[in-house]
């Protein structure tokens, strides 16, 4: 079964060039977007292998930090695998304390660790909705 991987809130630039590393990491992964809180909504429900970020959250969000978000739907969906993208490192620690994976930078994409990050990131992942499922949500 392909994976699917949501890209919330990346602007068309970068969501290109994430599609270009989750297809190098994961071939034959269904790629979508939620470009505001409606369509975020909506992905959490249909259920997804891994959410990834952007740091900053702009029109179509009530909340604009990609750390915020993560943390409101890591309490609702406690299975569900997320990242942060972003080249500030305050940012990714504060991301992974609000309950996200390790994420990465921009700048790094393409690289082997990204490459790795994002396959560990689905291997053996459960969609979440099935974890809101179990959890009565």
């Amino acid at each position: 079964m392909s994976k699917k991987v949501a890209l919330v809130g990346h602007c068309g630039p970068d969501s290109s060039y994430l599609r270009l590393a989750i297809n190098k990491a994961i071939p034959g992964a269904k790629i979508v977007a939620a470009d505001d809180d409606n369509e975020l909504k909506a992905l959490f429900d249909d259920g997804f292998d891994l959410a990834l970020f952007n740091r900053q959250l702009d029109f179509g969000f009530d909340d604009s930090s990609g750390a915020s978000v993560i943390r409101k739907f890591a309490r609702a969906y406690p299975g569900a695998k997320m990242m942060l993208v972003s080249n500030y490192p305050e940012a990714l620690e504060e991301a992974v304390k609000a309950g996200a994976l390790p994420g990465f930078g921009k700048r790094e994409l393409g690289s082997p660790r990204v490459v790795q990050l994002l396959r560990d990131a689905v291997a053996d992942a459960e969609p979440a909705e099935a974890t809101a499922a179990a959890k009565g949500s």
